[in-house]
């Protein structure tokens, strides 16, 4: 079976650095596949993405060696064992605040008798090779993110759940449960305080710490900290702000007005 390198990378103490896909189309990922990242998440759960766009946006990353994840939209068994067995080596399942829900997470990514999941890997079995039931629940990276109120109290029960691959902290959800403003890299006491009690709880457990950032100079804060799954970029902050950034440094042209 393909190895998962990002599984691999975690194994062996190292950081993996990713980034996520928004744009519901195989080309865009395909090209964010040839940036140097370690893996893409195809995200379902705010990207305007579906299943069918998932499946080709899968197709194109598997041109490379960047591992495949999927955030789908809720923790729903029946979706979490769908993009398995589309060929996702790893799910992100958003909203995770007890450990009753943990637990149903991991076990829609693992097989009996370990799990739930049903037996179907369709493309999955193209992406990761014949014997892909044999070492799937190896392979297969579970990632759950805290960031409810809930969660937060309830943050040790979950990060100790038996198969949990990894804890995932998206900053600004995070930033509204503690009662502060959505903003992504956040330098609130409060909101660092719980992010470094987060990495702090994941270490205890042997369990990898990941987040989100919009900036190189928050992901390296984060790498340099001790977290292992960090996202860089998105594809339409990518896009967006380079495109800003270059129309900013042009003279005698005025750029077209926002729509009202």
């Amino acid at each position: 079976m393909r190895m998962n390198a990002v599984k691999q990378l975690w194994r062996e103490g190292k950081p993996a650095v990713g980034a996520w896909l928004t744009i519901p189309h195989g080309f865009c990922a395909e090209v964010m596949a040839h940036t140097g990242v370690d893996w893409l998440c195809v995200d379902m759960q705010h990207g305007c993405i579906d299943y069918s766009d998932a499946v080709n946006m899968l197709t194109a990353i598997s041109t490379t060696a960047v591992t495949p994840f999927v955030r789908v939209p809720w923790n729903e068994p029946a979706m979490i064992m769908k993009v398995l067995d589309a060929g996702a080596y790893g799910v992100i399942v958003p909203m995770v605040s007890n450990r009753a829900e943990a637990e149903r997470a991991v076990a829609a990514c693992r097989y009996p008798p370990a799990g739930m999941r049903s037996n179907g890997p369709n493309r999955a079995l193209l992406y990761g090779g014949a014997d892909y039931q044999k070492h799937a629940d190896r392979e297969m990276a579970c990632v759950v993110m805290i960031e409810t109120p809930e969660g937060i109290e309830k943050m040790d029960e979950i990060i100790s759940t038996p198969g949990l691959d990894a804890a995932y902290i998206g900053p600004t959800d995070l930033a509204l449960a503690l009662g502060l403003a959505p903003v992504m890299d956040n330098d609130d006491p409060k909101h660092v305080a719980t992010v470094n009690r987060m990495l702090e709880t994941c270490k205890r457990h042997k369990v990898v710490a990941g987040i989100h950032t919009a900036s190189s100079k928050f992901t390296q804060r984060y790498i340099d900290q001790g977290f292992q799954m960090v996202m860089l970029v998105a594809d339409r902050a990518a896009m967006s702000n380079y495109v800003k950034a270059e129309v900013g440094r042009l003279t005698g042209w005025a750029p077209m007005p926002p729509r009202a």
